[in-house]
This record gives structure tokens, C-alpha cells and sequence, in this order.
């Protein structure tokens, strides 16, 4: 099935100047949220502390509850809405553990029942998390995230390039600066920073272009997303962890397509100029990748309205992914490749491909 006309010629790659400095915005605007919000930004997974989800039978405002609470002197806990429209559910967020307020359920409930009267709260869920845990859990899905990209750079070097050997210099050349910053001291997060950049400076050096093109695209990818969740006041936990994984496969998914249209028509046209090769191949595939895209936004837009507050952030995530996956697929991994082409191509081959 087909929307798009086989012989459309739209000029993505005349564009590219333009998509990179959109995207260079959004991802600074992004980057400054999450400055902003700084520890804010994680939940409970991450933070650690208690949540307690709590239904009330009548509408209510924060401010009451605020003050049921302040007998337990959890008046300053962070309280938010929870679930969809009509529904009264509040998340009640504390730094409180479980070895400093044992039965935290019944004493909220208790203490709010004396403000709203009995049988009007009920404790739907308590989940406790300690601070320790916390920050385990919080590195261990940041080098989740960077272990797959660095995989997928691996893989994109060999199944589009040959060049195995140099992707796995990559790898050990990644492996001992990852060593050598742990055993130095480095916190998580600039560890991850500081592999990435090895990471895009082995890819740059090695001339591994398609590996370059995708691992550019995820980290947009990732960063627009996180930047979204930062703006619009989300918390990151583990729900949103493996969802930027899944944007990461899908973003990756759409980007193999047009780099193996791409790769196939080089092969048949090795006369055309290369910017025209990569144009004619987003075209080609322009098709595929709005019937695809198209068809995913639908489903997450419909998890996203009806799947409830559970499943609410993850669908978030995946409609913002799914759409900027969508986006740096075309103006983002395949302008890479030629620059990556106008940098490194020997005047040589440029004048074969014209010939």
C-alpha cells in the first residue's frame, strides 16, 4: 500500500541546514528544563522515598490535604493529581522510608479521615524505595541506555559497512576509557557523557558513517524526549526507561530502512552526486515510513488518552519518540552521512560517482 506517489521528489536534503537548527533548539530548550528541574526530574524509582496513591470519595484540593497530613508532618510532601478527568486520585510523594514510618498507610489514612471523616480515603497502592536503591537503579538505567547505543553502533558498522574490526576497536576502545573513568572516580552521568563522546570521536575517526548517521539520530532522539518529560513536569522512572529503549529500537528500526535504500541505490547509481542518493532514497522510502509511523502514533495516542494514569507518562514517551524517531530518520541520520561524505571522500571518488 502506498500514499505517497513512487516518483515524488520532495527536497529533504535541501532542508537539512534548517531541521538541524530546529533541532539544535529544541534540544537546548530540553537541556535547560532538565537544568532547571535538576533531582526533580526522577521518581521514586530513582529518588527514592514513598509514594502513596490515595482515592477520595469527593472532590477535594490539595490544600485540605495538606492539612490532613500535617499531623504526621508531611505537610510539605509533593502531591499531584493522579489518573484521568473526574477522577479524585492524588499521588502523595515523601522522602519518608519504610524504617522511619513502618505502617505509613493507615497512619495517612487515619490522619486524613479526621479532616474528611470515615470511609471517605482509601490507600490504593504504598510503594517505598530507598535512597540506596534508588541511586543503583538510576545508574544502572543510564548505562542501560549508553550499553545500546553503543551495541547498535557496533552492529550498524558491521551490517552496512563490513567494517567489523574497526567497530570492535570501537568497543575496546570504549571498554578501557569506561574502566579507566570508573576506577577514577567518575560519577555516572558524566561516565555516560564522556563514553559517548569516545564513542561519536571512534566513529569519526574510524570513518564509520552509518554508525555515526543512527547514533547521532538516538541520542537526538533521547535527549528531545527527556528534554519533553522535563517540561512538561514528568517524572523519569523505570517505566520511562523502558520506553526510551523502545523509542531507541523503533528510531533505529526507520533509520536501517533508508540507510539500506540508501546503500542499495549507491550500488546501482554510482554516478550520482551522493546528496541526490540520499534524497531519492528518503523519498523511496517515504511511504513506508508514514504507513509505519502513522499507524504507531495511533496506537500509543490511544494508550496515551484511554490506558489510564498507570501507563500514562509511557505513553507519553513513545508519542513524542515515535514522532522525533520519525523526524531525525530523515533530517538527522542521513544529513550526517553526507556530511560525513563532503568531509572524508577523496576528490576521486566524488569524480566517479559524476562520471
Amino acid at each position: 500500500m502506498e500514499f505517497i506517489k513512487p516518483d515524488i521528489n520532495i527536497d529533504f536534503v535541501g532542508r537539512r541546514k534548517f531541521a538541524f537548527a530546529i533541532s539544535l533548539g529544541l534540544i537546548l530548550i530540553g537541556i535547560a528544563a532538565l537544568l532547571y528541574r535538576g533531582g526533580g526530574l526522577y521518581g521514586i524509582d530513582f529518588a527514592g522515598g514513598t509514594v502513596v496513591q490515595l482515592r477520595f470519595k469527593d472532590p477535594t484540593e490539595v490544600k485540605r490535604i495538606r492539612q490532613g497530613l500535617k499531623p504526621l508532618g508531611l505537610e510539605r510532601s509533593a502531591i499531584q493529581r493522579f489518573g484521568g478527568e473526574g477522577e479524585d486520585v492524588f499521588l502523595i510523594r515523601t522522602d519518608i522510608s519504610r524504617s522511619e514510618l513502618a505502617n505509613l498507610s493507615k497512619e495517612v489514612k487515619d490522619s486524613l479521615e479526621k479532616v474528611y471523616g470515615e470511609n471517605t480515603v482509601t490507600v490504593e497502592r504504598v510503594e517505598m524505595v530507598g535512597p540506596k536503591v534508588g541511586k543503583d537503579l538510576r545508574q544502572k538505567a543510564l548505562l542501560a541506555i549508553y550499553y545500546a547505543l553503543l551495541f547498535i553502533a557496533i552492529y550498524i558498522s558491521g551490517r552496512f559497512e563490513l567494517k567489523w574490526m574497526p567497530a570492535l576497536i570501537m568497543a575496546g576502545a570504549l571498554i578501557l576509557g569506561v574502566y579507566a573513568l570508573r576506577t577514577a572516580g567518575v560519577s555516572i552521568p558524566m561516565l555516560i557523557l564522556a563514553a559517548l563522546v569516545i564513542t561519536m570521536a571512534c566513529c569519526w575517526v574510524l570513518r564509520l558513517k552509518f554508525a555515526l548517521g543512527a547514533v547521532t539520530a538516538l541520542i537526538h532522539d533521547v535527549l528531545i524526549t527527556l528534554g519533553a518529560f522535563a517540561i512538561a513536569n514528568k517524572e523519569f522512572n523505570l517505566t520511562v526507561v523502558a520506553a526510551l529503549l523502545t523509542i531507541i529500537g523503533y528510531s533505529l528500526n526507520d533509520t536501517i530502512i533508508v540507510f539500506d535504500r540508501i546503500r542499495e541505490n549507491l550500488r546501482k547509481s554510482r554516478k550520482r552526486d551522493f546528496a541526490e542518493v540520499v534524497n531519492s532514497s528518503i523519498n523511496q522510502t517515504l511511504s513506508r515510513t508514514i504507513l509505519t509511523s502513522g499507524t504507531t502514533l495511533i496506537v500509543v495516542t490511544a494508550l496515551f488518552i484511554l490506558g489510564g494514569g498507570v501507563i500514562h507518562d509511557f505513553a507519553f514517551a513513545l508519542i513524542v519518540g515515535v514522532v522525533v524517531g520519525t523526524y531525525s530518520s530523515i533530517f538527522v541520520a542521513s544529513p550526517v552521512l553526507i556530511a560525513w561524505e563532503a568531509r572524508f571522500a577523496s576528490p576521486q571518488g566524488r569524480a566517479r560517482r559524476r562520471r
